[in-house]
């Protein structure tokens, strides 16, 4: 196995387990707060650790490396938050990670040329399946709590319009990626994200001194650490480093693996139902990124 492809199933298992402390820190304290405050600190521990390198980014480059931050951090967050609060869970997972890997292949070929050969394709319904059985009971559960919200098919668009921007951040990085170090990269665009976050929170979230308090205490504290050190400093620079050498497609196939880690974490710690149909989908979606990853 190959360097990337180790530090490929590393990203989708940070990544995967990072669903867990999400959902029991916005128990807490507003999502895009939390956000938020993940990224700045993800983001300054970034570029210490990065030391002089986080220096080293060309002046050309600037314009570009704080656009892609407010893509892949701001906008997808702010739309993908909001569509998760008006559509069920299941369903607005499912069009988040279906489509990242359409979007990519999309985005590639709009914006690199890239081209789209049938395997992708092939990978990407088969993925796409494998998510429709892996969240099939969870979407009947979202579906079947659901108050009919009138804002739910917005939600849902909302979803799919975030994942676009992600997607679309991600593929305009590769231009910039070999002109300075991934640590300050990656580090730049963190704290740009976090900049738009912090304004956005503000805007529309009401935020108090409580929720700041929360943050120092049982059990936001660990779940903050888990995704900032797990999900930002290992996972996104692990992307960021794929992103440049495997492409926007390859690099996003984590979708398609993830999910069945976040599942497995689910029945593991929380105790949620595993049946037939969720093991058909991990099948499906492992074979998708296999038959993908195949050069």
């Amino acid at each position: 196995m190959s360097r990337n492809a180790i530090f490929f199933v590393l990203m989708c298992l940070v990544w995967g387990v990072t669903f867990l402390p999400i959902k029991v820190a916005s128990a807490h304290a507003p999502p895009i707060f939390l956000a938020a405050v993940r990224f700045a600190v993800a983001g300054a521990l970034m570029l210490l650790w990065a030391g002089r390198d986080a220096f080293k980014v060309p002046g050309w480059s600037l314009r570009r490396l704080v656009g892609t931050g407010l893509l892949v951090n701001t906008g997808n967050y702010t739309f993908l938050f909001w569509g998760i609060a008006h559509a069920p869970s299941g369903l607005a997972a499912v069009v988040n990670m279906a489509t990242i890997p359409v979007y990519s292949l999309l985005a590639s070929r709009v914006i690199e040329g890239g081209t789209i050969s049938r395997r992708r394709i092939v990978a990407i319904l088969l993925g796409a399946a494998g998510l429709g059985f892996l969240f099939a009971s969870r979407m009947r559960a979202g579906a079947a709590a659901a108050t009919g919200d009138p804002l739910e098919l917005w939600g849902l668009a909302a979803v799919a319009f975030g994942t676009l921007l992600y997607c679309v951040g991600a593929v305009l990085t590769r231009a910039i990626a070999p002109a300075m170090p991934i640590l300050a990269l990656a580090g730049w665009q963190t704290v740009s994200g976090a900049l738009g976050l912090i304004v956005i929170s503000l805007m529309l979230e009401p935020v108090s001194v409580e929720h700041l308090r929360a943050l120092v205490l049982w059990p936001v504290w660990p779940a903050m650490a888990t995704l900032i050190v797990g999900g930002s400093l290992i996972g996104f620079t692990i992307y960021v480093k794929l992103l440049h050498e495997w492409g926007a497609f390859r690099a996003g196939l984590y979708a398609f693996v993830s999910p069945v880690i976040a599942v497995a974490a689910g029945i593991v710690v929380l105790g949620e139902p595993f049946g037939w149909a969720e093991g058909v989908g991990a099948l499906l979606m492992f074979g998708a990124a296999a038959i993908a990853l195949r050069r």
